[in-house]
């Protein structure tokens, strides 16, 4: 792939560097990086200290980088320190931009009025920090009370405030800067495909990628990332208008190879998957949920217009509430244990009769940390799907990882069962709902 102006991110916080807070930024930030036809070099994390985000920005300007975007920092706080450490490296000296002060200012008033004891020196200097602007950088307009800045140099750095709401919103105005169309000139045109496999090992992609390039694909012009994630097989491919034909041969053998297992071609998960599929049929869904604690209800309200498909769901962790929520028979639960194919089975069909719905989905197992045996160890889960007509999908994993790995991945087997029993799939059981 040809040269192509690169670009890096730096996200700031302490809460962020400690994990107590998801980094969204990032992520959002290299999906507008590549759009914008920039290679996206690296995302590094620092906490709110000066000498750290001072070092990250000090290596990051021996990269040969064309821009780099921070995240966070730009509050009126002491340890917000982002503008002064960004114009210290560009060698601009802080400016009092008097207007921008008189905005932020105003932005402010309404505070004033709820909290009439706040102490309004205090106040002031908070805004006069805020409005410090290396000179020669633009100013972007606040969402909030943070402006961001565009600040020329090599690298351009494009400094935005960390909440998400106020970045996403601030960053349409950064691109239409000169400064940064200046630092990005020479961007690049690309097209990014994902397939999405289920049910293979990561080995197999990397084995058939081996024999793409024996057959004379030319994988150098392609940009190839694959990942296993939440039990499936990734493969997002980025690649410029020339080397279309390397990715259409590449498609094929993955085709050709793995038939059985690739479930997406166009970049749709499995939650959109099983979406579309119940909307297009004007199918209904509900679910009964034992150590996934109602995850697989989550994941599938989390679409568009789910009030149409998804009539609701039970958690039922006592064999109780499997009883009289899902109308499990007892005896079921005493002969084969909580967690059996027999009891996933009985709830899937009890969520269908519950709620009158299309497809039933049932789910128990050993999530852990502990409770497990050495039939039935930690990461042991029935699955159930079953349909009006009696047919129904049942599967029984062993997944690795702790509670959450668990519940994710088994999520996901779930959804994938319905996807197949949506399509046709399943055996019909002895007693039909």
């Amino acid at each position: 792939m040809r040269e192509l102006p690169r670009a890096a991110v730096i996200v700031t916080g302490t809460e962020v560097l400690s994990g107590r807070v998801r980094d969204a930024n990032g992520p959002w930030l290299a999906d507008r990086l590549l759009e914008l036809g920039v290679d996206h070099a690296t995302t590094i994390v620092v906490g709110d200290r000066p000498q750290d985000m001072r070092a990250a920005l000090e290596w990051l300007a021996s990269q040969d980088l064309a821009l780099v975007i921070t995240s966070g920092g730009l509050g009126p706080t002491a340890d917000d320190l982002t503008a002064e450490v960004v114009a210290e490296l560009q060698g601009r000296p802080l400016v009092l931009d008097e207007a921008l002060e008189s905005r932020i200012a105003a932005k402010l008033e309404p505070l004033l009025a709820r909290f009439p004891d706040l102490d309004l020196d205090a106040w002031r200097e908070g805004t006069r920090k805020q409005a410090l602007v290396p000179e020669g950088a633009t100013v972007l307009e606040p969402v909030g009370t943070a402006p961001g800045l565009v600040v020329p140099g090599e690298p351009t750095v494009v400094v935005l405030p960390g909440p998400p709401g106020e970045l996403q919103a601030m960053w349409r105005a950064a691109v239409q800067t000169p400064a940064l169309q200046e630092a990005i000139a020479g961007a690049g045109t690309f097209t990014v495909r994902t397939l999405r496999m289920y049910g293979m090992p990561e080995s197999e992609i990397a084995e058939t990628l081996r024999v793409a390039e024996r057959q004379g694909i030319d994988l150098g012009a392609l940009e190839i990332t694959t990942c296993l994630r939440r039990g499936e097989i990734e493969v997002v491919t980025r690649f410029s208008p020339e080397a279309d034909d390397a990715y259409v041969a590449l498609e094929e053998v993955i085709r050709e190879r793995h038939a059985g297992t690739l479930f997406s071609d166009d970049g749709s998960t499995i939650d959109e998957l099983v979406a579309r599929a119940l909307l297009d049929r004007g199918a209904t869904i509900a679910t009964a949920e034992s150590c996934t604690g109602g995850l697989l209800a989550a994941r599938l309200t989390e679409r568009a217009g789910s009030s149409e498909y998804v009539l609701g769901g039970i958690v039922a962790y006592a064999n109780s509430a499997k009883v009289h929520l899902a109308g499990v028979d007892p005896e079921l639960i005493t002969r084969h244990g909580a967690v059996s194919v027999e009891v996933a089975e009985a709830l899937a069909f009890g969520a269908l009769r519950r709620f009158d719905a299309d497809v039933g989905v049932g789910i128990t197992g050993v999530a852990g940390p502990g409770g497990g045996t050495e039939a039935k160890p930690v990461g042991f889960v029935c699955l159930s799907a079953a349909a009006r007509d009696g047919r129904r999908l049942t599967r029984t994993v062993t997944l690795p990882g702790g509670r959450q790995d668990v519940r994710d991945r088994s999520t996901t087997v779930a959804l994938h069962l319905v996807r197949r029993l949506l399509h046709g799939e399943g055996e019909r059981a002895l007693v039909a709902a």
